[in-house]
């Protein structure tokens, strides 16, 4: 039986390239090609079949690709949701993946690939581009404890006050200094710890990083 696949892409050409690509496929049935997850789940409460795989951009009009994934769920609980994007962040891809998302990959990412990831689903796979799979395991590293003795009285002071929840701000307020120093500062911190995001700074404390 050929796999029902739904995809999810508000932007016409690349909507129009993945479906073509994809809907030509022997093993794949197109059973939607929308631009919103709303049209998706409109689709599916007019009787639609519900797809077996979801291939969905993130940044969509109305409800992002990430939200999507509980709603659609909901009403189609057999359907695995791979995410496809521009975004690379470790933040945005741990979201993806918390949220229940099976797989992330970068729209850049070769057709023949993209494919192959989908089949890749349904075989227990988890398909995830390269660059994204570099950011996931550096959120869940912990820094180097040569980095962390690097940071400056100063820097730790930041660290410190970013951890315990505070905006730059208020760092700026505590410290006596600019928001823009504070943001120097926390660029620094970021190239001596080797991380890209406050998500991955918090996620060092929560894995013993200091």
């Amino acid at each position: 039986m050929k796999i029902r696949l739904a995809i999810v892409e508000d932007q016409p050409a690349i909507r129009q390239a993945l479906s073509v690509y994809l809907c030509a496929q022997p093993e794949f049935e197109c059973t939607l090609v929308v631009g919103s997850v709303e049209e998706l789940l409109e689709a599916l409460a007019d009787g639609v079949p519900a797809p077996r795989l979801v291939l969905s951009d993130i940044g969509l009009p109305g409800m992002s690709g990430i939200e999507g994934i509980g709603v659609l769920r909901e009403v189609a609980p057999g359907a695995e949701v791979v995410l496809i994007t521009v975004y690379q962040d470790a933040d945005r891809t741990f979201k993806a993946l918390c949220a229940g998302a099976v797989g992330y990959l970068v729209k850049s990412t070769p057709l023949p690939e993209i494919k192959q990831g989908l089949l890749d689903v349904l075989a227990g796979g988890s398909p995830m581009s390269p660059a994204i799979a570099r950011h996931v395991m550096r959120y869940f590293r912990p820094a180097p404890v040569a980095a962390e003795n690097s940071l400056t009285p100063r820097e730790q002071q930041i660290v410190e006050a970013l951890e315990q929840g505070l905006s730059y701000k208020l760092v700026a307020d505590r410290l006596g200094i600019s928001i823009n120093t504070v943001r120097a500062y926390i660029r620094t911190v970021y190239d001596k710890l080797q991380i890209n995001s406050k998500a991955e700074l918090l996620n060092r404390k929560r894995h013993g990083g200091s």
